[in-house]
């Protein structure tokens, strides 16, 4: 997508559409990002310049025409520990750095390989933040005081247990006032951003009835800064790179994942499609500029995106003019801001943690009983309990196992004969019996990846000791061979050799006669061995076999049996007709 094709035949029209669908965002966006920015554990106004800034340059740069982007509620549980661990100067770092490293992936053409992450990894992860998010929230809903934060789920809860007897009934009041808008808002209102409703009449129920009672973002943060962001240094030294480099890493991971389902979700609600290595540039560039203004990591935010959408808009023109809106109300209500309660927060993000929380993919993904379903409840748990780089690590080495098992599992070998009450005496496995089976010519079918993972089959065939004289190798199912591969074949073909045994080799798929070709088991086997179909291969075989042992023989597993079972004469007449066996397939 060029920017000159973003913007072919914008009009005032189109531009109107914008304009309505980017206040509504922006709006939107207000409490959200400082509802995200307060349980990273920063300050709120940090979540409205993210908002700003990369909201701006998202929409600028990037490569969905509808993207809304800032801060996410799948970072929180990242930047709180990174919070935790390592304060917030180097949260900006990680962030910082989260940002080259997405435009490296953009640069290099990487946007393609963040698809192939398994959705059992994907779904677990994000159900265990939504788990992280909901539990995060509990304290400012119950407005219990004295709490810690800490990096672990099971140490946050723990806190919550012991301070529970500092409830505040007057924070559960105004949270259950926020939480009946964010009900009641959409059925009646739809229109009407239900966050914004929630927190407007819980802070002026608050104000009102019970004055004081009440934990605000002004007490516990202090006062929202009005004007524009000042510009915030970063000590870039090689230690702090150096510590930092892992936080970076999974942000950007995440940041890219998210961003690229959010444009996903986008071109299939617009029937558009975006660039997803000019999305990823554009998401870094982001998030290298909004860390010098103290911004918090941002990325492609769904829920905001579709609304976008619904709303009406038609170009990145609106995510520019969401980010503008947001500007002039921190400029000029940033103040009033302070005394939202943390109460009304708490709801909104038990919501977005419960959307976003994949619960039925999660059921339907359960009921499998598979091996999908033991990675998502490892990557879940692990996410939960532990930290969502660990969660993501051990999802993606479990999901390699299970795929290289499958694999494994995939590749089959099986004796495979005529069935000549099929068309063309297709070979069949179902064929071959005890009773029915040619002593000397061994035909075999190979199905699946010759890999790494999968030569138990090939070392379990026992191809070298089944009697034959001649063995066809059928390969038209083989679609990848890799190195391992090519070895255990190498080795068959050598113990084949060694019996005395002759080998030919039908149908073979182009990458793996090039590897054989590579490494010289091609001409171990001999060029004239291999044939292009099974027939050439059997006339090459029933040229070869001793005429002797036909004779007498009652398993007639060849149409031209019967007469090398019944004389010797036989012998010139498949010499010499040699053009007239029959054609298995």
């Amino acid at each position: 997508m060029n920017w000159r094709g973003r913007y072919l035949n914008y009009n005032a029209g189109k531009f109107r559409k914008d304009l309505i669908s980017g206040c509504i965002v922006g709006i939107i966006a207000i409490p959200l990002g400082m509802a995200f920015s307060i349980a990273s554990g920063v300050k709120p106004e940090y979540g409205l310049y993210t908002t700003i800034i990369a909201g701006i340059l998202i929409s600028l740069l990037g490569g969905s025409k509808f993207q809304i982007g800032g801060p996410t509620g799948a970072f929180i549980p990242i930047l709180l520990a990174v919070v935790l661990q390592y304060g917030y100067e180097n949260l900006l770092i990680a962030g910082f750095l989260a940002g080259i490293i997405l435009v490296l992936m953009g640069v290099f053409r990487l946007g393609a390989l963040i698809r192939y992450i398994p959705r059992p990894v994907t779904i677990g992860f994000t159900a265990g933040i939504a788990v992280t998010i909901f539990s995060g929230q509990i304290g400012n809903f119950l407005g219990l005081r004295g709490l810690e934060r800490h990096e672990y789920f099971y140490y946050n809860m723990a806190e919550i247990v012991k301070h529970i007897s500092s409830i505040n009934i007057y924070s559960i009041i105004t949270a259950g006032i926020c939480l009946t808008a964010l009900l009641i808002t959409p059925k009646y209102l739809p229109k009407v951003p239900a966050s914004l409703v929630g927190i407007l009449l819980s802070t002026a129920a608050s104000i009102w009835l019970f004055p004081g009672k009440v934990t605000t973002i002004g007490s516990s943060y202090g006062a929202i800064p009005g004007g524009l962001p000042q510009l915030h240094s970063l000590d870039l030294s090689l230690s702090n790179i150096s510590s930092m480099l892992q936080p970076a890493l999974i942000i950007a991971m995440l940041g890219g994942i998210e961003s690229l389902l959010s444009a996903v979700v986008a071109d299939g609600m617009t029937n558009s499609r975006h660039n997803s290595n000019r999305e990823l540039i554009g998401q870094g560039v982001a998030n290298i500029v909004a860390p010098l203004f103290g911004g918090i990591p941002a990325t492609g935010a769904i829920a905001r995106t579709a609304t976008n959408i619904k709303n009406g808009a038609v170009s990145p023109i609106s995510g520019i003019i969401h980010g503008v809106v947001v500007l002039l109300i921190v400029v000029l209500f940033a103040p009033y801001a302070s005394n939202i309660p943390l109460a009304s927060m708490a709801p909104i993000l038990m919501m977005v943690a419960w959307n976003m929380s994949e619960r039925k993919s999660f059921a339907a993904m359960y009921k499998t009983r598979s091996g999908d379903t033991i990675i998502l409840l490892v990557t879940f748990l692990l996410t939960v309990f532990t930290t969502l780089t660990t969660a993501v690590e051990v999802g993606l080495i479990l999901a390699v196992i299970l795929f290289v098992k499958r694999m494994s599992e995939a590749l089959k070998i099986n004796q495979v004969l005529p069935d000549h009450s099929r068309l063309h005496d297709k070979v069949e496995a179902h064929v071959v019996t005890e009773d029915h089976n040619c002593p000397q010519i061994g035909i075999f079918n190979v199905e699946g990846p010759l890999f790494f993972g999968a030569s138990g089959p090939f070392e379990d065939s026992h191809l070298h000791s089944a009697g034959h004289k001649i063995i066809i190798i059928r390969m038209g199912k083989v679609p990848f061979m890799d190195t391992t591969g090519e070895a255990n074949f190498a080795s068959l073909v050598k113990k084949l050799q060694a019996s005395g045994i002759k080998l030919a080799v039908t149908d073979i798929q182009p990458q793996p006669l090039a590897l054989l070709q590579r490494t010289g088991c091609y001409k171990l086997i001999g060029e004239e061995q291999f044939y292009k179909h099974t027939s050439d291969a059997l006339a090459y075989a029933l040229s070869q076999i001793k005429r002797k042992t036909c004779l007498g023989c009652e398993h007639f597993a060849f149409r031209e049996c019967k007469a090398l079972s019944s004389t010797q004469e036989a012998d010139h007449k498949v010499a010499v007709r040699g053009a007239e066996v029959v054609t298995p397939s």
